[in-house]
């Protein structure tokens, strides 16, 4: 807890949606100005989905495109930190279970990193994780992330390794003894999704332990975890994450506002707590960034 706590926001996501909050941002406008206005707040780094106008979550280059040049642009220094996420989803038909029902998304690992390699973030995540979620199955198998984390990698960008679950974090303990990823490594601990790691004190500091000696690290909790997994984290020295992405409410029943209060109610909590909150340029130094340009269109 030496150094100042980094705040990232998830500011839209790919799963909530309009009807449950009317807060969320979907155009490239909206999830720009989502980013900036979270900065303002406390946030240091960004984590960016991007949407259709309606609402449906996207993984067209055009809209990362847009987010990003908005971004650079703005006065105010900003982490940005793109998903790779999108593409993973299998929802097996009830028939045949090995055909694809409506709503598979799960393609080839080469286009879910095409924007990384083309807009070249500061940070993109790499989910490591094989697991039911929702009402699909999340499938990223060690050949598929082998790849998305080689172009990562060439493209200059470091990873944000999600990690869901134990097995997660000996995939990645695997890939950095192969040298495919550098160290120390980047992990965000994801707790509270049904059957994944569940949201409990001890959970996060058994997961904690199992990561490599030097590793920066941060965690979230999902839903009304968010806020209680957000105290815990800070507690045993790691990084945090708030966002309408992960959880939609203030407080029971209380609709946060956009992604704002909820920045604003985690730099309080890490205040009270007698922490310090880290500025962009504060997170780039203590996570060895570097600002990249865009490989021209």
């Amino acid at each position: 807890m030496a150094d100042p706590t980094i705040i990232s926001c998830a500011v839209t996501g790919n799963i909530t949606t309009l009807e449950q909050t009317p807060y969320l941002p979907v155009t490239p406008e909206q999830i720009a100005n989502a980013c900036l206005d979270a900065v303002r707040a406390g946030a240091a780094i960004v984590h960016i989905h991007v949407r259709h106008p309606d609402g449906r979550p996207s993984m067209e280059l055009g809209h990362y495109r847009e987010v990003v040049e908005r971004l650079r642009a703005a006065d105010e220094d900003v982490i940005i930190n793109l998903t790779t996420g999108p593409g993973q989803r299998f929802i097996p038909s009830w028939d045949n279970p090995s055909v694809a029902a409506p709503g598979t998304t799960l393609i080839r690992p080469e286009p879910r990193v095409e924007h990384i390699a083309a807009l070249r973030p500061e940070l993109c995540s790499l989910d490591l994780n094989t697991m039911f979620s929702g009402s699909s199955v999340v499938i990223n198998t060690p050949d598929n992330v082998a790849v998305m984390a080689d172009i990562i990698r060439a493209s200059g960008v470091r990873p944000e390794l999600e990690v869901f679950d134990t097995g997660d974090i000996q995939l990645a303990n695997h890939f950095i003894e192969q040298g495919r990823l550098d160290t120390p490594a980047l992990f965000q601990i994801v707790l509270g999704v049904r059957y994944g790691a569940i949201a409990t004190s001890e959970t996060l500091t058994y997961m904690r332990s199992l990561l490599p000696r030097g590793s920066h690290w941060g965690a979230f909790g999902v839903g009304r975890w968010e806020f209680p997994m957000l105290a815990q984290s800070w507690l045993l020295g790691g990084h945090v994450r708030v966002g309408l992405e992960d959880n939609i409410y203030l407080e029971k029943g209380v609709l946060a506002e956009g992604n704002v209060p909820l920045v604003q109610k985690a730099v309080r909590i890490i205040r009270e707590l007698g922490g310090t909150i880290a500025t962009p340029g504060q997170a780039r130094e203590i996570l060895n960034l570097k600002r990249q340009d865009p490989i021209a269109a």
